[in-house]
């Protein structure tokens, strides 16, 4: 696995700078001993009310969030709605994300006027969303140093200038962060295919496109096969390379329900053993909250070393296929025989795979992998669901497609309580490649959108996120559009990413809050503001609802329950049209027609989308709808026509000697690149982001104290390596010879060009670094007030 070269080129040496509030204080760990959500979370949610100033609007904000009949869709992770009724379906996170976006703050000229960008450069990421909501349109000027207000009609004959001027389309990318509701998706990816170009990346590139990619190769769908109901119904759930009480919060009243009603297994797959894995007391429990009565979440908890989840499913895989010897209930297979093809080849590589070849790479003991194929083995129905710590590896596909094999030893797809479950993290981040958000579409798909559009699309694959940045680094992309979310701290190799911005000709960027990728901006530049998911959306025709996809293929409206922060704010929609009619001159798109009647875009996409027929009316069921899953009902779309096993060689995932495997995450206490605060609530942490969690025989290993003062060194294929001074060191329990820090920070160790061969995803989980003692550390900058 070592690449480096033998005298590497040293590119960035950094001092530690967190993007949290970074206020001067004393940091502490300690183990967190309490259950996941509980009183812990209850005590957050009223102290984010209290701080944003929305008691009233907040908690209206709690009971009007993911219901049907007028309610709105959580703008923060994709778990779909209850469909029992829940009347508090919510979570901390989700109603943090929601005040956030309801903050009475706003940023307003006057706040423009006082404030240059090279002043702003120097807040932390937190000051910069904190100072509250856009107001107004606003356009760079490089004289001032200042953004400056310009007019909605300036803005989009700014933007079309620069469309219109390029000497190809394929000169501009489109790029979505998942927060567009469908209909806007869908107007933003026929905007850039009538413009000319697929250059359409998303954060799907940098997060789940190795899950996409094993499903379609595996089953023919790139979506998972189950649904909220199976949830409900499996005897067994794997959790793998997911932090749930963070990441997916609401996905624990489906664990705890299933442990008191029916005894369902759990089993935790994760380097780290989080809160989630340990026991839960959810807050719409009342009783429970009352009487401080916790449920366990887990039958058994797992620490694979980063990497190691391949050799643990093949280890799970190797175990039935022995028991099958004695046990003819072990393998299902008439299911394998009618549904599957190479079965035989997948046998044979699995009985050559030695045992102690499993445990060295998976750096589980025998006894546990055994535990968890017995618990596998004796469960009627099998749910296995993976999230961000499987898709950001570099083999993170063939990760995946062994999670497919072992779910299809025993038929567990196609039936009750049973398939896989790819985890979501950001709310229609799965309805925007559905709706079109995709820079490698099919001759069907483009066929089908030519005919209900009445355009022409371009047929050449388009650049995706990484390969976006190289573009703009070599001046071959020159007007990038950020359809929201912080561009410029959510992708890897953060110097590199913010030269490449900055030598666009134009940087625009559709957002609710001032962020980094406001300040990293072209020659020229836009901020573009927008309503947010909690407001009404006033349109000529009255108030509209927008649809959005979980995580579970389930579509449903959610319709704005707030006036927008200002009067300025124009919906996504809107934005793009009002652009696309600037570069398209010739255009015979009706653009505002669709903007002031969304149900009229709705209608255009039943024409455009399989699944998606008769839209308007069966959107506005109770629930919506569940878009068609053919692998559901075992037709499976691939080439051979049958789910398809792969056999793949094991991968290696053991470090070289004293380098380390390092995986980025999220701390509890922020959404995505946004940061709420320097908390880590599970994890122990207060007042402090740059760290490196480290298990302790490492740090003994390198004479590191608790707290230690590292610099962190990572290593690329390429040579160079990337250095982070003055991180503390943390002592957690973690496998040896892995680490842990918090991301938007260590995105900057990441090289651009480390990205896996087979998703094209960077390799935020799997970063391999050298960690020292901090000789002379420069000190980093503090949030402005």
């Amino acid at each position: 696995m070592d690449n480096t070269h033998s005298h590497p080129e040293k590119l960035a040496v950094e001092p530690a700078v967190g993007c949290g509030p970074n206020v001067d204080g004393e940091f502490s760990q300690h183990d967190y001993t309490h259950p996941a959500a509980a009183w812990g979370a209850a005590k957050s949610v009223g102290l984010t009310l209290i701080q944003q100033g929305e008691i009233l609007n907040g908690v209206k904000a709690i009971f009007r969030m993911n219901h049907e009949n007028g309610g709105y869709d959580c703008p923060g992770c994709a778990w779909p709605d209850d469909r029992k009724g829940l009347r508090m379906d919510i979570c901390e996170n989700g109603i943090k994300h929601a005040t956030w976006e309801m903050t009475r703050k706003r940023v307003d000229r006057e706040f423009f006027a006082t404030h240059t960008v090279s002043q702003l450069m120097e807040w932390s990421d937190f000051a910069l969303e904190d100072v509250g909501r856009l107001t107004e349109p606003l356009s760079y000027d490089s004289a001032s140093d200042k953004y400056i207000p310009i007019s909605w009609d300036d803005a989009f004959q700014t933007a079309g200038r620069h469309l219109r001027a390029l000497s190809s389309p394929h000169q501009a990318s489109f790029y979505t962060s998942g927060r567009l509701g469908n209909e806007a998706t869908f107007l933003y990816q026929w905007f850039a295919r009538e413009f000319g170009t697929n250059n359409l990346p998303d954060c799907s590139n940098m997060c789940h496109e190795a899950s996409g990619r094993a499903l379609n190769a595996s089953i023919g769908t790139g979506k998972g096969t189950v649904d909220l109901v199976d949830w409900q119904k499996a005897d067994a759930i794997f959790v793998m390379g997911v932090n749930a009480a963070s990441n997916a919060p609401r996905m624990l009243t489906a664990l705890a329900d299933g442990v008191k009603e029916r005894g369902l297994k759990i089993v935790h797959v994760n380097p780290l053993i989080e809160a989630a894995a340990t026991r839960v007391i959810t807050p719409h429990e009342i009783l429970d909250m009352a009487l401080f009565r916790a449920t366990p979440t887990s039958s058994l908890n797992l620490q694979p070393r980063i990497g190691g989840d391949m050799a643990l499913m093949r280890g799970i895989a190797k175990y039935l296929i022995e028991e099958a010897d004695t046990n003819p209930k072990a393998l299902d297979r008439l299911f394998i025989e009618r549904f599957t093809s190479g079965f035989e080849a997948y046998r044979a590589v699995c009985q050559a795979t030695p045992w102690d070849e499993l445990v060295r790479q998976s750096g589980l003991t025998l006894e546990a992998i055994r535990a968890a194929a017995k618990i596998y083995s004796e469960s009627r129905s099998c749910i296995i669901s993976w999230c961000l710590g499987l898709s950001q590896q570099e083999n993170g596909v063939d990760t995946i497609r062994e999670i497919m094999n072992v779910l299809l030893l025993r038929g567990n797809i196609g039936r009750e309580g049973a398939g896989p479950c790819p985890i979501r993290g950001h709310s229609n981040v799965q309805g925007n490649r559905t709706c079109g958000v995709d820079h490698r579409p099919t001759e069907e798909w483009l066929s089908r959108l030519e005919a209900a559009c009445k355009i022409r699309a371009p047929r050449e694959p388009g650049l995706d996120t990484v390969r976006t940045i190289a573009a703009m680094a070599k001046g071959e992309v020159k007007v990038f559009l950020g359809m929201g979310g912080n561009f410029a701290m959510a992708v890897p190799d953060r110097n590199l990413t913010f030269e490449a911005l900055r030598r666009c000709d134009l940087t625009m960027h559709v957002s609710t809050k001032l962020n980094r990728s406001h300040l990293v901006h072209g020659r020229e530049a836009l901020i573009l503001p927008c309503i947010g998911r909690t407001e009404i959306d006033h349109q000529q025709s009255g108030p509209q609802g927008i649809t959005v996809e979980d995580s579970m293929s389930m579509v449903h409206l959610s319709y704005g329950m707030n006036e927008p922060g200002s009067p300025e704010l124009r919906s996504e929609p809107a934005i793009i049209a009002g652009i696309a009619q600037a570069a398209l001159p010739h255009t015979k798109t009706p653009w505002q027609d669709y903007v002031a009647d969304y149900d009229r875009i709705r209608d255009t996409m039943a024409d455009a989308l399989i699944g998606f027929e008769d839209f308007n009316r069966r959107v506005r069921q109770p629930l919506g709808f569940r878009l068609h899953q053919p692998a559901r009902e075992l037709i499976f779309q691939t080439t051979t026509g049958k789910a398809t096993f792969s056999s793949a060689p094991l991968a290696d995932a053991i470090p070289p000697a004293g380098k380390l495997i390092l995986s980025t995450m999220r701390s509890h206490d922020q959404w995505n690149t946004t940061i709420y605060s320097d908390n880590d609530r599970y994890r122990g942490v207060k007042n402090l982001r740059t760290l490196i969690f480290l298990n302790a025989k490492d740090m003994e290993e390198r004479n590191l104290e608790p707290f230690a003062l590292i610099n962190i060194t990572s290593f690329a294929k390429d040579g160079t390596t990337r250095t982070l001074e003055g991180y503390r060191a943390v002592r957690y329990n973690i496998p040896r010879g892995n680490a842990a820090g918090y991301m938007p920070e260590l995105n900057a160790l990441c090289p651009l060009g480390d990205f896996s061969p087979q998703s094209d995803q960077p390799l935020m989980k799997q970063l391999l670094v050298e960690i020292v003692a901090c000789r002379s550390p420069r000190a980093g900058r503090h949030a402005k007030a």
